[in-house]
């Protein structure tokens, strides 16, 4: 990994869900040309409850941060960069960009 910020990219779905699907493909494309770190967080599973009550209704949702020695080591409500339902490769690009600034 460089040593500079990493942006990791944070990817709210859950199964069976079609935009999800289409959102991740987007994600794995751009991933395929510049690195980030990625994660999934499936909203259905009992541990992820807090993330079902703010996006139940909303999935697919990605947060994208800036990531320092590690930290912080899981997406935050808080994160001021985040893409809803439906997102262009571009648009998850930007996304990148802005969080490694």
């Amino acid at each position: 990994m460089a040593p500079h910020h990493l942006a990791r990219l944070t990817l709210f779905t859950r199964a069976g869900c079609g935009l999800c699907d289409t959102a991740k493909h987007t994600v794995m494309q751009l991933q395929k040309r510049r690195p980030f770190e990625y994660v999934e967080k499936d909203i259905m599973d009992a541990k992820n409850k807090i993330w079902k009550d703010v996006y139940e209704f909303d999935v697919p949702v990605l947060h994208a941060q800036a990531v320092k020695n590690g930290l912080p080591r899981e997406a935050e409500l808080s994160d001021a960069r985040k893409l809803f339902h439906r997102w262009t490769e571009q648009e998850v690009e930007k996304l990148v960009n802005d969080a490694e600034q």
